[in-house]
């Protein structure tokens, strides 16, 4: 019998798995890949041809994992993808050493229940649940992966399956955006023709659902961001000068929550965009001079919207702050008799870096763009927010204005919900609950986590992505998207995952009946579906 197959064994693997801490950005995540392949390299097929394991990496130096079991029957190929990558641990306080020991945090949990949610309290108490950071997301979809490879190649499966399992999912999905070169070149090497994407990450549901869910699709993200710059002043002389805060207020109250960012498909609809981050940007000390530049992050969810479409909408949204701003602003000036410092203008960043270049000349742009970059301990957001800031420093004859941008990461939205062959899953799928297990399984149309489907089967317009491109100040350096590889990986893709609650809270936790019996049961039941499919 194949490794990794009862109820047991999958819980052994998945604590296993856990227990090789690995929060994003720390050595965890560097090592994980390599503990990985010393247990895969235990699977008797990967004994014969360890060929067929890799690794890929990030421009870090972090790594990912491909596994290729080739049936030599069929050309029709699956890829499971997963990351392995999990969020801090700082929010279990006095419990953070037992954050990656399932078994025996789930166990001292009951000596600390009055300070557990009352659902999270009725579910320790119910028995059926194992808490831990990362049991549900996502250490468990990869497990079922690792079970399905081994026993696929154990029984001699007619389909060929690729499992790929990536680092960095949690922040900015530099795993995912280097598998895709990675997985066309299998693809390519090995003449396959993938027929699905099935990720599995889990069912995430609000505060009281017990409903059960699969995907169809993925929702996609994009941060809208802007630079505002003023004119600085002594604050014994306020009306000399016109604060980046002041101007920042307006455009945070046009954007947060503005239903025009609202998409509405296939009666779901998208979150409302809020704000990330606002802040100016004159350090920590103390000083008399107004803060006179600052920056402010928005998050923005998308359906069918591309980078293009929203960004042309949120310079609309700036446009109206802008006209509001200065309109409240030349009251104050009419109040205390003063004259206006000037009209709040909207550039681009694109805008704004031609103006730079012409000014300053290119080569001279290029230099102090560079010594931006090459600070790396900011990560991307600040780093292009310093960018901006970096030109705008010399050409401020151009002030007060906003300056429009995108900071990273940018997930666009994937869906298959029109796929005949995810429709034919759905309801296999379905149908297959219902029998063995009398279990319910709603189709979402878009898994609202964010996921590294993103990443496949894209069909935007190069219009759409290259909005993008242009004005995202990391774009090329320190942040790229494979958008030309993507759209070769063209298959429909499917989210099935196991049951569970809190991801990224002290009370995550995993269903166990859901995880270790029943999802393995519809996992294979999909599985061959698509490999017996004409």
């Amino acid at each position: 019998m194949a490794q990794w197959q009862t109820p047991e064994e999958l819980e052994q693997l998945l604590t296993e798995l856990v227990s090789w801490q690995s929060r994003s950005w720390t050595e965890g995540e560097r090592i994980f890949p390599h503990h990985l392949m010393d247990k895969l390299t235990n699977v008797p097929y990967f004994r014969e041809n360890s060929q067929n394991l890799t690794f890929f990496k990030t421009p870090d130096g972090r790594e990912g994992v491909n596994a290729l079991y080739l049936s030599g029957k069929s050309r029709r190929t699956i890829v499971l993808l997963s990351h392995f990558d999990t969020v801090n641990t700082e929010d279990y306080g006095h419990l953070e050493n037992l954050a990656f020991h399932p078994q025996r945090l789930t166990e001292t949990l009951h000596d600390y229940k009055e300070e557990l949610p009352e659902e999270a309290r009725g579910d320790l108490e119910s028995g059926e649940y194992l808490f831990g950071r990362g049991v549900m997301d996502m250490k468990m979809g990869l497990t079922l992966h690792m079970s399905i490879i081994a026993r696929a190649s154990e029984e001699q499966w007619p389909v060929n399956i690729l499992l790929v399992t990536v680092p960095d999912e949690e922040v900015d999905s530099a795993g995912m955006r280097e598998a895709v070169p990675a997985i066309r070149d299998i693809q390519h090497r090995y003449d396959l023709d993938i027929t699905l994407f099935l990720n599995s990450e889990p069912t995430f549901q609000e505060l009281g659902d017990e409903h059960f869910y699969m995907y169809s699709g993925s929702i996609g993200k994009i941060m809208p961001a802007a630079l505002l710059y003023g004119k600085e002043t002594h604050v014994g002389n306020p009306m000399s000068g016109l604060t980046a805060n002041y101007m920042a207020t307006f455009l945070t109250q046009k954007m947060e929550w503005n239903p025009e960012f609202r998409e509405t498909e296939m009666g779901e609809s998208t979150p409302l965009p809020i704000s990330l981050r606002q802040k100016d940007l004159m350090g920590t000390g103390y000083s008399t001079q107004t803060p006179y530049r600052a920056q402010v992050l928005f998050n923005a969810f998308l359906f069918k919207r591309s980078a293009k479409d929203i960004f042309e909408l949120f310079r609309k949204t700036a446009e109206e702050a802008a006209e509001a701003c200065n309109s409240s602003y030349e009251e104050v000036c009419r109040r205390e008799d003063v004259q206006p410092l000037g009209k709040v203008e909207v550039m681009e960043y694109r805008e704004l870096l031609h103006y730079a270049e012409r000014k300053l000349g290119k080569d001279m742009v290029r230099i102090y763009i560079k010594e931006v970059m090459e600070k790396e301990e900011q990560d991307d957001r600040e780093v292009a927010v310093r960018i901006v800031d970096k030109l705008i420093l010399h050409c401020q004859e151009l002030g007060p204005v906003i300056i429009l941008l995108f900071a990273t990461p940018y997930y666009p939205a994937v869906n298959s919900s029109e796929d005949p062959v995810v429709m034919g899953a759905v309801d296999v799928i379905q149908q297959k609950a219902k029998e063995a297990f009398d279990l319910t399984v709603t189709q979402v149309h878009y898994f609202n986590g964010i996921s590294d489907l993103s990443y496949v089967n894209y069909n935007g317009e190069t219009e759409g992505w290259k909005a993008f491109e242009r004005n995202s100040p990391v774009w090329g350096e320190r942040y790229t998207i494979p958008f030309e590889d993507m759209e070769k990986l063209r298959a429909p893709v499917m989210n099935l995952g196991p049951y569970g609650k809190d991801a990224h809270k002290r009370t995550e936790r995993l269903h166990k009946k859901n995880a270790f019996q029943e999802i393995p049961v519809l996992l294979e039941t999909l599985i061959d579906y698509i490999s017996e499919r004409d």
